[in-house]
C-alpha cells in the first residue's frame, strides 16, 4: 500500500443488514426477484486456496452478486442458489462488472457449467496503461478517495467452510458491490466529462 492510499478515510464497506446469504428456497427466490429488475451487476466469486504443489482449485466456492442496495452471497455447496445465479449470470441483458474477472468465468464454466455473458472486467477497462491493470483498492481510491481494505488473511481463507465468518461475508459481498459503484462512478465522470465537452464546443468564439 501506498503512503498516498495508507492516509485516505476507510471506505466504508455496505450495511451488513443489506448483504444475504442465499441457502434455501425462501433466500433463493428473494434473490431472484432482486436480481432479475435490474440492468447491472456487480460480481465475483471466491475459491478456497490450495497451498500444495500440484493441488487442483475446486472453486468456486463462493459466488457474489450485487445490486446498488443489496448483496447476495451463495456459497456453491448448497444446491438450491445455483438456478438463481445460473439464470443471472447468463442473462444477455444483465451487464456483469468486476475486477480480474477471467479465472472466475473459467472456473463457473467448468465447474457449474455456467457461460457468463455480457461481462465487463473493469481490471482491463480501467487500467492505466496496456501492461498495468487497475484494482479494485486502486480503484476506489482513484474515484472515491478511499482505502478499501483487502486482508489477505480473509482473502486467502478456507471459503468452503459453513458458516462463513463475518470477515469473510463482508469482504465477499464488498468485493461484488464497491465494483457496481466504481463502474457506476466511472460512467458518471465519463457522462460529465463529455457534457463539458459540448458545452464548450458551443460557446461561441468572441
Amino acid at each position: 500500500m501506498s503512503e498516498q492510499e495508507s492516509s485516505l478515510p476507510l471506505y466504508p464497506g455496505i450495511d451488513p443488514a443489506n448483504i444475504h446469504i442465499v441457502t434455501d428456497t425462501v433466500s433463493a427466490a428473494f434473490a431472484h426477484r432482486h436480481l432479475s429488475q435490474v440492468s447491472v451487476l456487480g460480481f465475483d466469486t471466491e475459491t478456497k486456496p490450495v497451498f500444495q504443489k500440484g493441488q487442483r482449485h475446486q472453486g468456486p466456492h463462493l459466488i457474489q452478486l450485487a445490486t446498488e442496495t443489496e448483496a447476495f452471497l451463495f456459497p456453491v455447496v448448497q444446491t438450491v442458489n445455483i438456478d438463481v445465479v445460473k439464470a443471472a449470470l447468463e442473462a444477455p441483458h444483465i451487464l456483469k462488472v468486476g475486477f480480474g474477472l477471467s479465472d472466475d468465468l473459467r472456473h463457473l464454466k467448468s465447474k457449474l457449467n455456467i457461460t457468463t455473458t455480457n461481462v465487463l472486467d473493469l481490471a482491463k477497462a480501467l487500467r492505466v496503461n496496456r501492461h498495468q491493470d487497475m484494482g479494485a483498492k486502486a480503484a476506489v481510491a482513484k474515484f472515491f478517495g478511499m482505502q478499501l481494505s483487502k486482508s489477505k488473511k480473509t482473502s486467502t481463507s478456507n471459503w468452503a467452510q459453513q458458516p462463513l465468518t463475518d470477515k469473510q461475508i463482508s469482504y465477499a459481498a464488498n468485493d461484488a458491490h464497491v465494483a457496481l459503484l466504481v463502474y457506476q462512478r466511472w460512467l458518471a465522470l465519463q457522462a460529465s466529462a463529455r457534457n463539458t465537452t459540448v458545452a464548450a464546443a458551443a460557446v461561441p468564439s468572441p
